[in-house]
């Protein structure tokens, strides 16, 4: 991915200098050189380097600062704070509000991906439970009203466009018509690529948005477009107001600093960045998170939102299961499907702490996915029965031979499924059943857990066993190592680590929910 070289360079920095046996104004000079070259290096705007320099000297005293523990701390807070001020504007990024009819309007250059942005920030939010309608008033590239549509179809979405009518202005007037009719939560217009240069496209763009008012302007920016970047920012920003911003093809291996830097610079915050193809290739955008991921801490908040879109709360069952101690095939195979919706898993081991992007670049995220896959054929072969039972089952070699011929599965890979089952299972005992860890919580805060486990807030922590209890559940799991191993494991395609990534998942998400902003600190 983008910016992973150079996230992989300034941890590398940093680590050097927590290995310094006297850090002196000498070993600071030698930090702040190697990330200054690095962020060079990716085109990150000169005087921006020089500034987050200048900044973290001001910041770290050495005369201050007495003992060495003292100032790495406070040197590595310093260089994460400037690299978070490097792409945060400081501005609240607008955001739709659900039932309350939301217009939103895309520009940008052409080819910068514009129309793939707009589904998918419309299948993020429909994700999010709103009503969302694409119109295309894109009449002046060829095929794109085609593009847009075949998305759209694909990702279930409501689309308006035509292929008679030539007025784009018209087209979005009527299309925000027919959609503010139907009640819909968020209507995004797509409007033809330009450049600043095209006096009469820039003239049509600021029309469309007389003609449907958006209540925020989003230019999608080509991630590799580098430094020039600015001046096309600018020149949109002075026919427009644009509100925010999004980031594009930031999954190559091009240089990603100018774009994001010189975006800064503008003053519009950046809400999303486009990762890949996918549907679910855009990540929400928030500095300190980014800054985390980019430097291999993970993103928490990341994590907990992502986890939250499983949406266990609606499986009740399975939630009572849990607080019982129970953890059936039928779970299993639920949650197994809620994780192949969200995407790449690729995506999900990068917000994990401790996931450097060596890790992740070893880590065959398609042969899982063709791994869970098989799961699901394993599971269709079962019997209702079977398939509301523990597993035990299984111990027949018969039900174990039916179940091989009618998925086409080997024996031995649906053998070690069932041993994470089982695994996933005495998690399971551990932390429900009368003497288990839920049982420490009194009856409305399981009632609440049940009815949104996303929820969980610092005092439901306490009745855990505070940030101890969470500690114990982790170290159920093998520790943070252990945890780290289930994601190697389980994205190399080894012995089916599905179910603990699963758990480990549901169990965090609360917990971690109530830490707050713990981003990119150590």
């Amino acid at each position: 991915m983008v910016l992973n070289e150079l996230g992989a360079r300034i941890n590398g920095a940093l680590q050097a200098l927590s290995k310094e046996p006297v850090i002196d104004d000498k070993a600071l000079d030698a930090l702040l050189r190697e990330i200054c070259g690095a962020l060079l290096e990716s085109d990150v705007n000169v005087r921006l380097v020089q500034q987050l320099r200048v900044n973290v000297k001001k910041r770290v005293n050495m005369e201050e600062l007495a003992s060495s523990t003292n100032k790495r701390k406070v040197i590595q807070n310093s260089v994460f704070d400037e690299l978070c001020s490097l792409v945060d504007p400081g501005i609240e990024p607008w955001q739709p509000r659900k039932g309350k009819q939301n217009i939103v309007m895309f520009v940008g250059l052409q080819g910068s991906g514009k129309t793939t942005s707009c589904t998918k920030l419309a299948s993020y939010y429909k994700r999010k439970g709103m009503k969302v309608g694409l119109v295309c008033a894109d009449t002046f590239r060829a095929g794109a009203f085609d593009q847009l549509k075949q998305n759209a179809s694909r990702a279930h979405i409501p689309y308006y466009g035509s292929y008679t009518e030539a007025d784009p202005v018209q087209i979005a007037m009527d299309g925000v018509s027919q959609f503010k009719k139907d009640k819909f939560d968020l209507i995004i217009v797509d409007t033809s690529g330009r450049h600043k240069q095209e006096v009469e496209l820039f003239a049509e763009m600021e029309q469309i948005a007389a003609a449907v008012k958006p209540d925020n302007t989003i230019f999608v920016m080509d991630g590799t477009i580098g430094q020039a970047a600015d001046a096309q920012a600018r020149a949109f920003k002075q026919s427009v107001d644009i509100g925010s911003i999004i980031i594009t093809k930031m999954d190559g291996h091009a240089k990603g600093g100018g774009a994001i830097s010189a975006v800064a610079a503008t003053g519009s915050p950046i809400v999303f960045i486009g990762t890949g193809e996918h549907m679910h290739d855009l990540d929400k955008f928030s500095a300190r998170p980014f800054i985390s991921k980019m430097l291999g801490m993970g993103d928490i908040s990341g994590l907990v939102e992502t986890v939250q879109d499983l949406q266990l709360d609606k499986n009740e069952d399975m939630m009572k299961n849990i607080a019982k101690g129970v953890f059936t095939l039928k779970d299993m195979r639920d949650q197994l499907q809620n994780i192949m919706k969200l995407g790449p898993l690729s995506k999900l081991m990068g917000m994990m702490p401790g996931m450097s992007p060596e890790m992740l670049k070893s880590m065959d995220a398609d042969e899982s996915t063709k791994k869970l896959r098989s799961y699901m054929c394993v599971f269709d072969s079962m019997t209702e029965g079977e398939l509301n039972s523990d597993g035990k089952l299984f111990d027949d070699e018969k039900r174990l031979h039916r179940v091989a011929r009618g998925s086409g599965v080997r024996m031995v890979e649906i053998q070690a499924l069932l041993m994470q089952h089982g695994q996933f299972g005495q998690m399971v005992k551990k932390m429900g059943g009368p003497n288990g860890m839920l049982s420490k919580m009194n009856p409305a805060a399981m009632q609440q857990m049940a009815k949104n486990p996303g929820a969980m807030n610092p005092n439901m922590l306490k009745q855990m066993g505070g940030m101890g209890g969470m500690q114990k559940m982790i170290q159920q799991m093998g520790g943070m190592s252990g945890v780290q191993d289930m994601m190697k494991q389980m994205m190399g395609g080894g012995g089916g680590g599905m179910g603990n990534m699963q758990e480990m998942m549901s169990q965090m998400m609360g917990g971690m929910g109530g830490m707050g902003g713990m981003g990119g600190r150590r």
